[in-house]
């Protein structure tokens, strides 16, 4: 019987003795993780938790190499993420990025590129499923999402991000050339099928909640405790019509997921 492994990260705040004295308060993000632990606990996955402080690049890169450690073909890991969504400027020329900039998690102590989760995704079995949930935006335009006025957005300020990416140009420019150096090609069967179903576009926010992220309360809206019968698409689609124009969740795959893998029910053990 396949093995599930799900690891949730939720942060409400990050260190300002790294950020520049910012210390991003959000209201939602560790309710968000507590959920969805709860529905993957539920779908039959063995989960792990870790909230805002516990939230660093060590600590959550050191759970998804034990996972990558435990897990074989036809298996499956489970991300989910809440927070703050960034971008840096892309030195490498990476086709993949064609307006120019890296997006980031907004980890505890530092931002982490989305190369460099790609890099902990390839450490994987090529036979491993990984579901990837992002409840964080990826844009630095501050925006007011319509119909909720009263809501924040989980982005870094653009004066903040660029401060923080001036602050650190070295550290990030370096490491992006470092990953584009070792990078695997995953567009033609290389690593393992990863489907990303994401808060919003990469030129949007995403807004944070009283209870749950906006993105967030929709998923588990439309799940109705598991009562959803469809597969990732219609997950997507069905998650899509629940929020604004403004916030349109994205689904993207790198490392070529078979059609029964997409088929699948989400968080199908």
């Amino acid at each position: 019987m396949p093995t599930g492994i799900s690891l949730h990260v939720g942060l409400n705040r990050v260190d300002p003795d790294r950020y520049g004295g910012w210390d991003g308060t959000l209201v939602a993000c560790e309710n968000d993780a507590r959920d969805m632990a709860r529905l993957a606990r539920a779908a039959g996955f063995s989960d792990t938790v870790l909230l805002t402080e516990e939230g660093t690049v060590d600590r959550i890169t050191a759970e998804l190499r034990a996972a990558a450690e435990r897990l074989a073909a036809g298996d499956i890991l489970l991300f989910t993420y809440s927070g703050h969504g960034g971008q840096v400027p892309n030195v490498t020329g990476d086709d993949n990025e064609p307006d120019r900039r890296d997006e980031t998690l907004v980890f505890y102590d530092r931002q982490f590129l989305d190369d460099e989760l790609h890099q902990e995704f390839l450490r994987f079995d090529s036979g491993v499923r990984i579901f990837d949930l992002a409840d964080c935006c990826h844009s630095g335009t501050n925006i007011e999402l319509p119909g909720a006025p009263a809501v924040s957005g989980r982005f870094v300020p653009e004066p903040k991000q660029i401060e923080l990416y001036e602050q650190d140009r070295d550290f990030y420019d370096d490491l992006q050339r470092s990953l584009a150096k070792a990078a695997t090609p995953s567009g033609n069967g290389h690593g393992p099928p990863v489907i990303l179903v994401s808060a919003c576009q990469d030129n949007q926010v995403a807004a944070d909640g009283d209870v749950n992220g906006a993105f967030t309360g929709a998923l588990l809206g439309v799940w109705n405790n598991g009562v959803f019968q469809g597969d990732y698409r219609t997950f997507h689609r069905a998650i899509q019509r629940e929020l604004p124009p403004s916030q349109s969740p994205n689904l993207y795959t790198t490392g070529s997921p078979t059609e029964a893998f997409l088929g699948q029910r989400p968080f199908t053990v």
